[in-house]
């Protein structure tokens, strides 16, 4: 049986894992997959890792493209993912509308939990909103960074006590079972990902790799991406 290597950021790992079954079905092809932030990724696939296809930010797959590393021309876009605020499923959402409330929220937490604040899009840009908000060095013994944001979502899923809160992207909330979206960062503070799948140019399997994409960003695929968080 042929198999495939991804590697992709987190944000399309409940959209791949969701698919696997019917592309095993459809092309007798199973797919080897590595989850993680964008910037791990970018940066596995450069160590050498064993890529077919990858799926990461627009401006990633734009640069690496650029260096030869992805083929040109290869690359579909499977939607807009937001960043989201997240509660352990069952606990009071708080409003987090504005940055005022967004700012109260934080503030009241016992716990809060994100991705990588260097190699995650998500992280890096939480952390940035937490300095916009002048919040970086009061609430630093509270936060909790993790690998990525699924990971991040699924050690806030397991911790004990209330007043735990999240920010990573929808995607990575979505698809992660004890926690809930409580909302979109307040439109000020808004960070909107544009995630791409393409064909690395030194895929070992490249029309099985573009038929995985195709199943990506196909039509037949669309409400699924939708569920999944894809704008």
């Amino acid at each position: 049986m042929t198999l495939i290597h991804l590697l992709s950021g987190g944000a399309a790992q409940g959209l791949v894992t969701q698919l696997e079954d019917r592309f095993l079905a459809q092309h007798q092809c199973s797919i080897s997959a590595s989850f993680g932030a964008v910037g791990m990724m970018k940066d596995s696939l450069l160590a050498g890792a064993p890529c077919d296809v990858l799926i990461l930010t627009e401006a990633l797959i734009s640069q690496l493209t650029a260096r030869g590393e992805v083929v040109s021309g290869s690359a579909h876009a499977l939607g807009v993912v937001k960043t989201g605020v997240a509660v352990k499923t069952g606990a009071p959402m708080p409003a987090v509308g504005s940055p005022a409330e967004l700012k109260a929220a934080l503030q009241a937490a016992q716990g809060i939990y994100f991705p990588d604040p260097v190699k995650a899009t998500a992280g890096i840009h939480f952390m940035n909103v937490l300095k916009q908000l002048g919040l970086d060095a009061e609430l630093a013994d509270r936060l909790r960074p993790f690998p990525n944001g699924a990971t991040a979502m699924a050690a806030m899923a397991q911790a004990a006590g209330p007043g735990l809160i999240g920010c990573t992207q929808v995607t990575e909330i979505l698809c992660t079972p004890g926690v809930e979206l409580v909302a979109p960062l307040p439109k000020e503070f808004e960070l909107a990902t544009v995630y791409t799948a393409a064909l690395c140019a030194r895929a070992t399997q490249p029309q099985a790799a573009r038929d995985l994409i195709g199943l990506l960003v196909s039509a037949d695929a669309a409400a699924l991406r939708r569920s999944c968080g894809f704008e």
